[in-house]
């Protein structure tokens, strides 16, 4: 099998992808922009041949790129980044080369925030309307019809990226001279005292779920951002029911197959949910490794038994809780990374840097930490946050 990876190199923690896919026997191919001596030795290993582009946005380098590894190794049977920011690349790639996976006509239900509404509402799941947006008297129309406060996404975006919140009329006035038209919006209304949670997991070849898992943020990624809060998100020991029949239908209904996929809802006050966003990948940065430590799993292994025909091994130990906790360096933390090692011993199970291109959104430092019990969640949590009384460190 010839499996092309796009950008093997970044994100990091992603570089197991190539290394377990070369355990099951697969022909691994890399194409990056980094140069090849800085992908380190053991990714060279994994990977049998690697073609550095100088622009991975230049589609046509990265088509002759693969057009020279089909010339070489024969024809590919599989592309893919794991990668929200590269799916739209790996679809046009697999148009053009007749690979198996989604196409460009399969992302528009899966990039466009008007098309998942639709999908959500056949799938019986809870929504809020939303209307769609092209001009200023859509956008007045819509306000109007909306009522405000209102959240408006680019309809084809990335998490929070140009979102905003929009509470007066002072506010969509801003937002007016921001927008400017240049891209189509998606408003819907604004959802208070919900708790964002998700349904996650892994999809087999015939589309059946294989793995699934839940996670709950202690805040809304928007008020997040904005206030740059320090963020905590735990993997669920168990998953509400009503939430795994909902993210079960949504499965159904989208019909991917050989995918990761992270549905994110959130939860009312009254334990109903509504259904927000289905992003057909894995959730972003280290969760896949906070998965793992949960469930004493390796899903990079298993994706690659999967995509090379195997079937999926059920884990053999009970699952844990695990939070995934940050520091931001604006901050002085009351506890540092020797304390919190201190008090938390072998349930810390890494503690990374944080890329700067996400440290605004998630805090610069980060933990992951295994728990048994809610209440020890809450311990953790509080003990990693905890600030001295003046925390501030640059104003």
């Amino acid at each position: 099998m010839n499996y092309i990876l796009i950008s093997p190199y970044y994100p990091s923690n992603f570089q197991a992808f190539a290394h377990r896919l070369k355990d099951e026997g697969v022909n691994v191919l890399g194409i990056g922009e980094e140069l090849y001596d800085q992908l380190g030795s053991e990714l060279q290993n994994s990977l049998t041949e690697y073609y550095r582009v100088n622009n991975l946005e230049d589609i046509d380098e990265v088509k002759r790129a693969v057009a020279f590894l089909f010339y070489k190794h024969g024809p590919i049977d599989r592309i893919e980044s794991n990668n929200e920011h590269w799916l739209e690349l790996d679809a046009q790639l697999r148009e053009q080369f007749n690979v198996y996976g989604n196409k460009t006509n399969d992302l528009k239900k899966v990039k466009h925030k008007s098309e998942m509404k639709k999908l959500f509402k056949k799938a019986g799941v809870p929504v809020v309307d939303g209307k769609i947006v092209k001009t200023k008297k859509d956008l007045s129309k819509a306000i109007d019809q909306l009522g405000l406060p209102v959240i408006a996404k680019p309809d084809n975006g990335v998490g929070t990226a140009a979102t905003f919140k929009l509470c007066s009329e002072e506010a969509v006035r801003q937002f007016e001279e921001e927008w400017g038209e240049e891209q189509v919006y998606f408003l819907e209304p604004y959802v208070e005292g919900g708790v964002l949670c998700t349904f996650d997991g892994l999809v087999d070849q015939k589309a059946n779920i294989v793995f699934q898992t839940s996670f709950t943020y202690n805040v809304p990624t928007l008020e997040l951002v904005k206030d740059q809060l320090d963020l905590a998100y735990v993997i669920q020991k168990e998953i509400d029911p009503k939430l795994e029949n909902y993210g079960k239908a949504i499965v159904e209904t989208f019909g991917m197959k050989e995918r990761f996929f992270h549905i994110e809802f959130f939860k009312l006050e009254d334990g109903s949910y509504v259904a927000l966003e289905y992003n057909n990948r894995l959730a972003g940065g280290y969760t896949i490794d906070m998965y793992n430590f949960a469930y004493s799993i390796d899903l990079f292994a298993q994706y690659a038994t999967l995509v090379t025909g195997g079937e999926f091994k059920e884990p053999a130990v009970e699952n844990q809780f695990c939070v995934g906790v940050t520091q931001r360096d604006a901050y002085e933390y009351k506890n540092d990374t020797n304390a919190i090692y201190e008090r938390f011993g072998d349930r810390v199970k890494f503690e990374k840097r944080i890329p700067e291109a996400f440290a605004k959104l998630q805090g610069n430092q980060f933990y992951a930490i295994n728990a048994d019990s809610q209440e020890e969640v809450d311990e953790i949590i509080s003990f990693v946050h905890e600030r001295k009384k003046y925390s501030l460190v640059n104003v």
